[in-house]
Parts: structure tokens; C-alpha cells; sequence
């Protein structure tokens, strides 16, 4: 009888809640469109009056004292001593780093005509290495990626590539691990570092080029260090989360056995986050590839070179074969680094067959790893790359004919794509931002962080908006934000629809997650490619290519959302009589919305990133003016100003939707 009376106030109690909050979303919603409509009213009055527009060639006085800055830089460079003494000492290690990997694996060296390890040798070590630490499987698919290169042409930019990727990750794991270790077992370390870290991972890869030419100069020491920034916080966020995984219940117990906090950490907790942390070292290889081939912006060498001067050329079937090349290198270092976190798991399970046939073979592996290097470096047949690359010719080839057919046979169908979008969609929102007065949108733009994030979020968006008046790029960071904004209702559409069937379908899962996997894992110049094939070079070319950058990480956080909701609720919904839209509409999403605002905080990150890498295809705006400044001298200022614009925006983003994510799971 209590159980039955407690029943019908359970019930009534829950139905409050619900009422209650859905006259907050309600209100909420009303709020947002209150501000619109205010906004659409003003603009149809004040369109076109102070909306601080700037020429392309047209400089602000803060343009001039970056100029100034950066020629006063470069005048007292060898004099100052904080560039004497600190920064040129910091380029020249790093310098000579990169130097030696270079020399090692790519470039002649020491008189030589060739590297000191050629192209065979290096094919063998990478086979072995993978096979050591991974399985066969894997040091199969190395040595015919690494193989594949030389077929492809592309031999000593794979191995500039290489070279640069394995200095700024080494690099980088000799801060972030410590880094991380220390962050996983101090809670007020981690306080500290958290922040950096959400600022530096926030940040588009554009953002680290422009000021760190300006101390280090381009080049590949630049590239490096930009790497070696970009790199580490995974490896950092990685590593602290292992330590912090480990049960208390194990450190306890070495504590009662009297082990030391030095004992405890070597003996216990890194050895018990072994699997974690390679995972970590596995997130930072793939963002020091990504980050590799977008500083060949500032004449960093390798694979990233190769496909910028084709990009710049619109010669999509030289920028295809050394994307491919890209993509290649991507998934042999993943599928190596992965293999390797799996390593012992997969041993254990075999253990016998393990121990019997592995230990006898890695001598023989290491002896015939030995002669491969050694005849590389001694045999110039062994050490350049037989052929002219006829693999690479013919792949250039085929893109450039399937281009030319889509170009001939699909323009109508990819305009017209184009055109709807563009007219129906971007250039109305555009003009909304670019044509209302900066005040009527740094307004409104103001209120809507606080009604969706709350009062910080519109603290933090307030202090964006004047800094970014204060660029003198506003109009060019309108038209970045119309894009972004665009581009990620679009990557939310997508998202729902996908994520939604992800998340009731274990078999579509299944399907589905490895190819999102793998598109996570190529570089952000990639998606450029096909794009700009399919539509030319216009700034849908880096709407779309940001779309599909960003749609897999919506997809899952969506789809993991919607398989959180309780089975009983949603038999529940079904037992009620309602049909699988009404149960997807009124029961999984609205029950998944943190999900949902978790899945638009990293789609609008992404797609920011991507968006201002399409500068090099059309896309104008703030990537145009960051790529003019590195090409052009007289540019360098508005290029750093949009540089910090870009930052901005990052954090503006981030900051609203993390609020609004927080509460709607609260």
C-alpha cells in the first residue's frame, strides 16, 4: 500500500520537473528568437552604416605597428640579447634536430650524394619497428605504405615529412609526459595546466604559424616548435587521465607495502596506464602529421609543400598524389602506434605460441634489418628510390581526368548544389553579419551568449568582440563567422541524422565507426583536394571540406548520446504507443541535448580550423589575409591581427557552447 501510494507523488513530482523545465527551454528559445528578430528588425534599417569594412591592401594602425614590430625584430635579432642568447639557442637545437633526421633519412649528408640511410633501409627499420612493437599485420602494412611513397615520386618529401613529425613529436613527449604525470597526481597542477591546454587545443593550427615566424623565423625549425606546441597537449590530457585511472585501491595497497611515491609511480601507476599513455603518444603523432603538412605555410619541407604550391596552382592531380601520400603515412603511423597499446593484451592471450616463435625471430628480423640499412648506406642503387615515380604520374593523371569528366559532366548538378546553398544560406547570413553595424552585432552577439551560456559566457564574449573590433579585421571575421555558422548546422544535420542511426543500430555502429575512425585521422589539407575538383575555388569549396571534417566527431558524440538514454525509458515511450519518430523527437534527442551541445562545441571548433585552411582555395576572408601575410611582407601585420581574430572566434565558440553544454545536462 505505501508503494502504490507512493506511485501517483513520484509521478507528479516528475511531471512538475519536466513542466517546469520545459517552460525554461520554452522561455529560453523565445528569448533567442526575441533577439533575432530585433537584430533582422535594426539591420533592415542600419544595413550598411559602420560596419568597419577594410580593403584587402588596406591597413590599420595596429597592421603598421605589427609591421614595425616585426622589422624591428628582425634588424636587432643578432644583437638583442633575449634572441642571442634564448630564441636564436632555441631555433638552433631544434635546427639541428630536424637537421639530423633529415640528413639521416632524406637529404645528402656529410659530402654524400644520398642520406645516410636510404630508401631500402629506412623501408626495413620501419618494418621491423613496426613489427616489434605492433604484430606482423601491421609491419606488413608499413613496409608497403613506405613502399608506396617511393612508387608514388614523393620518396624524400615522405621522408621530410617524416623527419619533421618524428622531431616535434620527440620533442614534444619529453614535456608532455612528465607534464602529464605530474597534472595526473596533483589535482592543483591540473587546475593550473587545464585551462592552457582547452586555449591551445581550441586554437585553429593557422593561429601558431604567424608569431612564431616572427621569433624563430621560417622553416623547419618554426614548423617544429608550431608541432611541438600543437602536439602536446594530447599527450599531456592523455597521460594525466591514465594516472588518474589507476584504482586507489592498487596505490593504497603499495603504499601499506611501504613503497615510496618514486616506487609507486614506476612500479605501479605508469606501468598500469602503460595502454593509455601509448594511446596518448598515438593522439600526438597525429596532430604533429596534421600540423607538419599545414607549416609548409611557412616553407616547412615534405608532403605539406607539395600540396599547398599545387593547391595554390589549382592542379588537383599533383595536390591528390601527395594527399594520398599524406592519408598513407597517417594510417601506417596509426595502425603502428594503436597495434602498439594492444601489443602485451594480444600476447597474453597467446602466450605460448607468443614466447615460442616471436623471441627466436626478432634476432633473425634485426640481423636482415641490419644488412638492408647497411647496403642503404652503402649501395647508391639501395639508397635512391629506383624509377621515376610512374605510379604517382599515373595516379596525377587520373585525378586530373576524373576532374576534367566531373567538371564537364556534373557542373550542373555541383552549381547547383553550390548555388542553393550559397544564395539560399550563406550569403543572406553573411550579409546579416558583414552589413549590420558592428555594434548591432557585438549586441547581439553578446546576448545570445548570455541567454545560451549564461553570464560568463557573455563576459568572455563581450571581451571577444572588442578585442575583435580592435583587430581591424571585423569584416573579414563576419564573413569567417557566416561560414563557420553555416558549415556547422550543416555538420549538425548530418550529425542527427547519422548519430541518431548510429546510436539505435549496434550493426550500422559497427559499419559505420571504422570509417569515421579513419577520417579523424587524415589531415585537415586533405579534405581540400576533392573538394576543390568537385567545386572550384570558391569558398563552398571550404564549407563542404569542413562539413566532412568535422561531421564524424559530431556523429559519435551524438550517437553515444542517444545509446545513454535508459532502455526502460525508451520501452516506455514504445509500450505508450508512440511510433519511432515520436520516440527519436520527443524521448532520444531531447534526452541526448548535452550530447547535442557537446557534438556543436566540436563542430564549430573543427569546422573553424578548417574553414580558415580553405583561404588557400577561395575561401577569402581571415585564412586569406593569415596566407597573404606570410607571403606578403607589407601584409605580415593584418596577417597576425587575423591570426588573433581567429583565436577569438575559437574562444568566443567554445566558451558559449561548453556553458550551454554544461547546462543542459545540469
Amino acid at each position: 500500500m505505501t508503494v502504490a501510494m507512493e506511485k501517483p507523488e513520484q509521478t507528479e513530482t516528475v511531471g512538475k520537473t519536466a513542466a517546469v523545465a520545459g517552460r525554461r527551454r520554452v522561455s529560453r528559445a523565445m528569448v533567442v528568437a526575441a533577439i533575432l528578430v530585433v537584430w533582422l528588425v535594426l539591420f533592415a534599417v542600419l544595413r550598411g552604416k559602420q560596419t568597419l569594412s577594410l580593403a584587402a591592401a588596406d591597413l590599420t594602425d595596429l597592421h603598421r605597428w605589427f609591421n614595425d614590430v616585426n622589422d624591428s625584430v628582425g634588424a636587432n635579432r643578432n644583437s638583442n640579447p633575449l634572441f642571442l642568447y634564448f630564441f636564436n639557442e632555441i631555433r638552433l637545437v631544434i635546427g639541428s634536430l630536424v637537421s639530423f633526421f633529415q640528413d639521416l633519412i632524406s637529404q645528402p649528408s656529410g659530402g654524400r650524394p644520398v642520406p645516410q640511410i636510404g630508401w631500402l633501409g629506412v623501408v626495413g627499420l620501419t618494418g621491423f619497428v613496426s613489427w616489434v612493437v605492433g604484430n606482423w599485420r601491421v609491419a606488413l602494412l608499413a613496409v608497403a605504405g613506405f613502399t608506396f611513397f617511393g612508387l608514388q615520386g614523393l620518396w624524400q618529401e615522405s621522408m621530410d615529412t617524416l623527419a619533421l613529425t618524428v622531431s616535434a613529436v620527440f620533442v614534444a613527449l619529453l614535456f608532455a609526459i612528465p607534464l602529464g604525470i605530474w597534472s595526473g597526481l596533483s589535482d592543483r597542477f591540473n587546475r593550473i595546466v587545464t585551462p592552457f591546454l582547452d586555449f591551445m587545443q581550441t586554437m585553429p593550427t593557422f593561429v601558431y604559424l604567424a608569431p612564431l615566424t616572427l621569433i624563430f623565423l621560417i622553416g623547419g625549425a618554426s614548423a617544429t616548435i608550431a608541432t611541438v606546441i600543437y602536439a602536446a597537449p594530447p599527450a599531456i590530457r592523455i597521460t594525466a587521465h591514465a594516472i588518474r585511472s589507476v584504482p586507489e585501491t592498487t596505490v593504497e595497497a603499495a603504499d601499506s607495502l611501504g613503497a615510496t611515491r618514486r616506487q609507486a609511480l614506476l612500479k605501479v601507476l605508469l606501468p598500469m596506464s602503460k595502454r593509455t599513455v601509448v594511446m596518448g603518444v598515438n593522439q600526438s603523432i597525429m596532430a604533429a602529421l596534421a600540423m607538419v603538412t599545414i607549416a609548409a605555410l611557412i616553407d616547412a619541407p615534405g608532403l605539406g609543400k607539395t600540396v599547398v604550391q599545387a593547391l595554390q596552382s589549382l592542379d588537383v592531380g599533383t595536390a591528390f598524389n601527395a594527399g594520398l601520400a599524406i592519408v598513407v603515412m597517417a594510417i601506417v603511423l596509426d595502425r603502428v602506434t594503436t597495434a602498439a597499446s594492444t601489443r602485451e593484451e594480444d600476447a597474453r592471450r597467446s602466450k605460448n605460441r607468443f614466447l615460442t616463435w616471436r623471441r627466436p625471430l626478432l634476432g633473425v628480423g634485426a640481423a636482415v634489418t641490419a644488412v638492408l640499412i647497411y647496403m642503404s648506406h652503402t649501395y647508391v642503387w639501395a639508397a635512391e628510390f629506383p624509377g621515376e615515380g610512374s605510379i604517382g604520374t599515373s595516379i596525377a593523371s587520373a585525378a586530373d581526368t576524373v576532374t576534367t569528366w566531373v567538371q564537364d559532366s556534373l557542373s550542373g548538378v555541383t552549381n547547383a548544389i553550390r548555388d542553393t546553398i550559397t544564395n539560399g544560406l550563406l550569403n543572406p547570413f553573411q550579409s546579416l553579419l558583414t552589413d549590420s553595424p558592428w555594434w548591432l552585432v557585438g549586441a547581439a552577439l553578446i546576448a545570445l551568449g548570455v541567454v545560451l551560456g549564461g553570464w560568463r559566457a557573455g563576459v568572455t564574449t563581450t571581451v571577444c568582440v572588442g578585442l575583435l573590433v580592435g583587430t581591424g579585421v571585423w569584416s573579414d571575421g563576419m564573413t569567417t563567422l557566416a561560414s563557420t555558422v553555416v558549415a556547422t548546422v550543416l555538420v549538425m544535420v548530418a550529425g542527427i541524422v547519422f548519430g541518431v542511426w548510429m546510436g539505435r543500430s549496434l550493426l550500422v555502429d559497427r559499419l559505420l565507426r571504422p570509417t569515421l575512425d579513419a577520417a579523424q585521422v587524415m589531415p585537415p589539407f586533405v579534405y581540400l583536394v576533392p573538394f576543390l575538383a568537385l567545386f572550384g575555388a570558391t569558398r563552398f569549396t571550404a564549407i563542404v571540406a569542413a562539413v566532412v571534417y568535422a561531421v564524424p566527431v559530431a556523429i559519435k558524440i551524438i550517437a553515444d548520446g542517444v545509446r545513454a538514454v535508459p532502455e526502460a525509458t525508451v520501452e516506455a515511450a514504445t509500450s505508450a504507443g508512440c511510433n519511432t519518430w515520436q520516440i527519436i523527437t520527443k524521448v532520444q534527442l531531447p534526452m541526448s541535448r548535452s550530447a547535442l551541445t557537446l557534438a556543436t562545441n566540436q563542430g564549430l571548433i573543427y569546422v573553424l580550423s578548417m574553414v580558415v585552411v580553405g583561404g588557400l582555395v577561395g575561401a577569402g576572408a581571415l585564412g586569406y589575409d593569415v596566407v597573404a601575410g606570410f607571403s606578403q611582407g607589407e601584409l605580415y601585420g593584418k596577417g597576425l591581427a587575423a591570426g588573433l581574430a581567429i583565436v577569438l572566434l575559437g574562444v568566443m565558440f567554445d566558451r558559449i557552447t561548453q556553458a550551454a553544454a554544461r547546462r543542459a545536462g545540469s
